[in-house]
């Protein structure tokens, strides 16, 4: 709080003497001083609070698959290496071992954006499962129409310790549907959207996901520094669903989700 000086009975000076200059009234210099300083510290504080983001945590520990929209497929929770989590199976009796469908799971009532979207998944794939199957499981986000367009970051889990370094390349991955499947940007531009993490397959592996305008960085188990950059997200500046995914080749687990939503 400013406290005011009362000041004393002074006769009317409309411009200041000569003589004495600007001093003229001292307890003047005192209260406009007072009031400069007190106004950096409201102007300061005002534009503070216009720079500040904003927040929203939601938390889905994934014991149940209530709130979780399907597609391709089915989830059933489950207990898996001593941690209950959400299992995607894709539908039985699939005649055709090269088709690629992937099932899909959707959180209900998220609208992200901006944030960091955090997981543990667990893949491998199925006994049976082509000899080209690599257990590819990961998350979506900023999708819309069920999947049809959206943002993806995935895990190649058998890459992460072949004894090819080429596989080992291609640990991890970035695409975008429609227009940019893995193998178009591989084509078009080699080892830009995939790159090399430590993988186990069927291990438990801890996925962080930071989005921010068209920029995202993959973290893997707990790293301080992200395994893939993507500094051009082909949807752009959007946003959608967040969810997560599986081959069918895959068997897939899921668990500890949380989005961060920034605003």
């Amino acid at each position: 709080m400013i406290k005011v000086i009362p000041l004393k009975s002074k006769p009317e000076m409309r411009y200041p003497s000569r003589a004495l200059g600007w001093f003229t009234c001292p307890d003047c210099y005192v209260i406009a001083i007072l009031l400069v300083i007190a106004g950096f510290f409201v102007f300061s504080a005002v534009g503070l609070r216009g720079q500040q983001t904003t927040s929203s945590v939601a938390s889905f520990p994934l014991d149940s698959v209530a709130g979780l929209e399907v597609f391709n497929g089915k989830a059933q929770v489950a207990t898996y290496r001593g941690r209950r989590g959400v299992h995607l199976t894709a539908p039985l009796g699939r005649s055709d071992l090269e088709d690629n469908e992937s099932v899909h799971a959707f959180v209900a009532g998220v609208d992200f954006r901006d944030g960091t979207i955090e997981a543990d998944v667990a893949g491998t794939p199925l006994l049976g499962a082509p000899a080209d199957a690599r257990g590819f499981i990961g998350i979506d986000f900023r999708s819309q129409e069920h999947g049809a367009r959206t943002e993806s970051i995935y895990l190649r889990p058998t890459n992460g310790r072949a004894d090819d370094q080429l596989r080992r390349n291609h640990s991890v991955q970035y695409d975008s549907m429609p227009d940019f499947p893995w193998f178009r940007l591989r084509k078009e531009s080699p080892g830009v959207y995939e790159s090399y993490t430590d993988l186990e397959a069927g291990a438990w592996t801890h996925m962080k996901i930071v989005v921010s305008g068209t920029k995202a960085a993959l973290y893997v188990n707990g790293s301080n520094q992200p395994c893939l950059i993507v500094n051009d997200l082909k949807l752009g500046e959007t946003h959608g669903q967040v969810g997560f995914w599986a081959q069918w080749s895959t068997d897939a687990y899921f668990s500890n989700l949380t989005i961060r939503s920034d605003r």
